[in-house]
């Protein structure tokens, strides 16, 4: 019955793709993510001359854009610290370039005030921030600094390399290296793409928390961590009091002013210390687990509908995932398989099809898979 099982995810994807074929360059609200045909065409935004390349990926410049009537006060000339912007980070580097062009270009594709949103890039390559500029001429942007170093002595070896680049751990220090001035941030992995407004995902209310994302209170929450820590009686004990839930943190709103009260950084820190000790680790999966046992079952819980994760598949072979039930706001394309990968080896899953319009890999005339 395998076969069964995949005409069924194709079918799922094939329901998505037809009431967003009309118009792949302006999705519809969330809501209407619906249907009940397949229309296999994949159309790409606007080929645009001009554009910028780096480490020999091309891309090119992505079309104008600019806020609605009534989008308040903030102006182009306003700074990082405009009370009015919404504040998104996100993390650049060559290996996952190409995906977060995408994020970008999808958030201000379907942000009701694309000019009030604020992005901070966190790099450990500066001249990407140059890119950025010839990609997004109208993008008001920051370029921060990430010293890989900071961190590079805290990680511990995981299921999958790319979990173990230190710029992976730069979300772990966004407090430190944003303005004092920015009190809340959106903080989005590079492998994923928006079809809704974020300003909506913006004005979340945390309830005090420092953060906030979809929880997943039914998944296996024991196996992120080793037979150490649970038989560790003081280890255990660390979700005493509290009902910890999955989260993935490729999709957060973030208090950074709580952050920095309360010194949640530091706290991090020691828990990836501890694996690294020579006791032995306490648990697997790179810079997730620090993340839950700092926060789970004190975060804001935010409709799953901003984090439809696992679309990459797991952590090795990376299959073809459908969507959960529900309506759609975020795509994430979280796992080993990832969709500017998959399209360009000719072997793209059927929800690929939902993230390539956003590609601005290529040359003027260029497709989704780089191609002349």
């Amino acid at each position: 019955m395998l076969w069964a099982a995949r005409v069924s995810g194709f079918f799922s994807a094939a329901m998505l793709m037809v009431v967003l074929s009309p118009s792949l360059q302006s999705f519809p609200p969330a809501e209407a993510i619906r249907s009940s045909q397949f229309d296999s065409h994949v159309r790409f935004p606007g080929q645009i001359a001009g554009g910028a390349s780096r480490g020999g990926l091309a891309f090119r410049r992505a079309p104008a854009f600019r806020n609605a009537a009534d989008c308040g006060n903030a102006t182009a000339t306003a700074n990082v610290c405009d009370p009015s912007l919404v504040h998104i980070a996100i993390t650049l580097d060559e290996e996952y370039l190409r995906g977060s062009v995408a994020a970008v270009h999808s958030v201000v594709q379907h942000a009701t005030c694309p000019e009030s949103v604020f992005f901070h890039f966190l790099v450990s390559d500066a001249a990407l921030g140059d890119l950025v500029s010839a990609v997004f001429p109208q993008l008001r942007f920051k370029v921060y600094y990430f010293d890989p170093d900071r961190v590079r002595g805290l990680i511990s070896t995981s299921v999958r390399q790319a979990l173990e680049q230190p710029l992976n751990y730069a979300r772990n220090y966004l407090a430190d290296l944003l303005e004092p001035c920015v009190r809340r941030v959106i903080y989005l992995d590079s492998d994923l793409v928006l079809v809704d407004d974020v300003a909506k995902l913006w004005r979340t209310d945390l309830a005090g928390r420092a953060v906030g994302a979809p929880e997943y209170c039914h998944a296996n929450f024991t196996k992120y961590f080793t037979d150490r820590f649970w038989s560790d009686k003081q280890f255990a004990g660390t979700f005493s009091g509290r009902r910890p839930c999955y989260f993935n943190t490729g999709v957060m709103v973030l208090d950074l002013a709580r952050w920095r009260r309360t010194g949640y950084t530091r706290r991090i820190e020691r828990w990836m210390e501890i694996q690294k000790s020579p006791a032995g680790r306490i648990y697997e999966l790179g810079s997730l687990p620090p993340f839950l046992l700092v926060f789970a079952g004190h975060v804001a819980p935010i409709e799953h509908r901003w984090n439809q994760h696992g679309l990459g598949g797991d952590n090795v072979f990376g299959s073809c995932r459908d969507l959960h039930p529900g309506p759609v706001s975020l795509l994430h394309w979280s796992g080993s398989g990832k969709p500017w990968a998959r399209l360009g080896a000719g072997r793209p899953c059927p929800l690929d099809a939902l993230w390539a319009p956003f590609d601005l890999y290529g040359p003027a005339g260029g497709g989704a898979d780089g191609s002349r």
